[in-house]
């Protein structure tokens, strides 16, 4: 009688208010790709492939290809059939790589941030883990593996566990204290505590994480597939370089890597939209 009730949930822990409107007019959270956003880059890569096309003139060289032997080397690998191919066997390891350190290494990292012992217990561990390049796993991966998928897969997985499990770790330290508070006066339990405040605080860190940790998953299955597998765009790299030395391929696979880097990292950025992934921080500018 005349305490907090549970129902009042909002008092748990309110989200910062934000202006929904600038001058009377509705804004957008985080604007998706102004003008400017693609402009600016389109006039940027203008200037690189022009400069790219007028360093190989000058060279005279007949090794390094320009712009448009790549493009007609990209024209040549989808005529074949082997650019989707090869684009769709990187994204499988990818994706199964990944998504299996998304599994793993939230849950671990939250549970690390929220019982001190277990984090004194692993931290050193997973500190002594961490620096170890994956490409310096990749003899004990064949060893285990062999020359199959599993190979660049736990190798994906090894290179994207760790940035998560320690940003996943980092949120749940990093809660502001008030919340906890605000969410201890209404009498709830741990569990509740844990789902309702330290799980919606956390995403914006989470999420930096798995940005962090997919650009390391891209990279690594690209140097995964150099030698573990007879697949992927990383052995379209190294086997246009050994048959031929088709340096437009090599050119064309660098170009089709980064794009789809790009692709990948506008996607999980987009996740930032969402009003759940800035409950903690009161969004980002």
């Amino acid at each position: 009688m005349g305490g907090p009730s549970l129902n009042a949930q909002p008092a748990v822990a309110p989200a910062p208010s934000r202006p929904d409107t600038e001058n009377g007019r509705p804004v957008d959270r985080i604007p998706w790709l102004p003008p400017a956003a693609l402009a600016l880059p389109c006039l940027v890569g203008a200037v690189i492939l022009l400069g790219w096309e007028a360093a190989v003139r000058a060279s005279g060289t007949d090794l390094f290809p320009g712009p448009w032997e790549v493009g007609r080397g990209l024209v040549e690998l989808a005529r074949k059939g082997l650019l989707f191919k090869y684009i769709v066997a990187s994204l499988f390891r990818v994706t199964w790589g990944f998504l299996l350190a998304v599994v793993i290494g939230i849950p671990f990292g939250l549970f690390l941030g929220w019982f001190r012992p277990a984090y004194w217990a692993f931290n050193p561990w997973i500190q002594v883990l961490r620096p170890i390049s994956p490409i310096a796993w990749i003899p004990l991966a064949i060893l285990w593996f062999g020359v199959s998928e599993g190979a660049p897969i736990f190798l994906i997985f090894l290179a994207s566990v760790f940035p998560i499990m320690v940003s996943a770790t980092a949120a749940v330290q990093s809660v502001q204290p008030v919340y906890l508070r605000a969410a201890r006066n209404f009498g709830l339990s741990r569990l509740q505590l844990f789902r309702r405040v330290i799980i919606p605080a956390t995403l914006p860190q989470i999420l930096t994480g798995l940005r962090i940790a997919l650009g390391v998953a891209w990279l690594v299955v690209v140097a995964a597939e150099m030698i573990a597998v007879n697949s992927g765009l990383g052995y379209l790299i190294i086997d246009a370089r050994n048959a031929g030395k088709r340096y437009d391929l090599v050119v064309a696979g660098m170009t089709i890597i980064g794009l789809i880097g790009l692709a990948l990292d506008l996607m999980v950025r987009r996740l930032e939209r969402f009003e759940e992934v800035n409950w903690g921080t009161g969004g980002r500018e």
